[in-house]
């Protein structure tokens, strides 16, 4: 059991707010690899190929580059795109020094892992640094092509939202009638 005071700022005990910053750092350069490994299989296999069913035609793999945001939005702004990115990091670095819920842990070590995974894509690949285009590999029906960043990405967003419904603070804490009060032990949320 930890014995070390709670943090004034936080709440959070020293020890279990270590424990989640490396649970997001984690998590995040677990997504990164992943993302960018999957990526640079889908090069190998899938570039010049046809579409790959996985599931009928509700799941595929289909290779395409995107210059923009999801469903090729903002094409012309990939510059924006990879500054936008470059915030996100930014922020979740700061607010990970306030951590003390288990589930804002998760949803921004997703989201910082997808962050990064698109945003190395835009500083690496053509047509050159900051305005790389995304590479994509994963046809949902005929509406959209995303890969792993992008599934981290919108589990955090869903992770976020329901979090924000439960009334859970990146510190922990528990929104109740107005009140901010500490989340109950290790169960907050996630």
């Amino acid at each position: 059991m930890d014995t070390q005071p709670p943090d004034a700022a936080t709440g959070a005990r020293p020890t279990r707010r270590r424990h989640l910053v490396l649970l997001l750092w984690g998590l995040a350069a677990s997504v990164l690899v992943l993302d960018q490994a999957t990526k640079q299989l889908a090069l190998r296999f899938l570039e010049g190929r046809d579409p790959v069913p996985l599931v009928g035609d509700l799941l595929s793999l289909r290779l395409l580059f995107n210059p923009g945001a999801a469903f090729s939005m903002a094409t012309g702004l990939t510059w924006v795109l990879s500054l936008v990115a470059v915030v996100v990091v930014v922020v979740i670095v700061r607010i990970a020094r306030r951590l003390g819920s288990r589930g804002w842990a998760v949803a921004l070590g997703l989201l910082l892992g997808g962050a990064v995974g698109n945003l190395v894509d835009r500083l690496t690949q053509p047509p050159g640094f900051g305005r790389g285009h995304v590479i994509d590999f994963i046809a949902y029906w005929d509406w959209f092509v995303g890969n792993v960043a992008d599934i981290a990405i919108v589990s955090a967003a869903v992770l976020i939202v329901l979090l924000g419904m439960l009334g859970i603070g990146v510190d922990g804490t528990r929104e109740s009638a107005g009140q901010d009060r500490p989340a109950q032990g290790e169960d907050d949320g996630a």
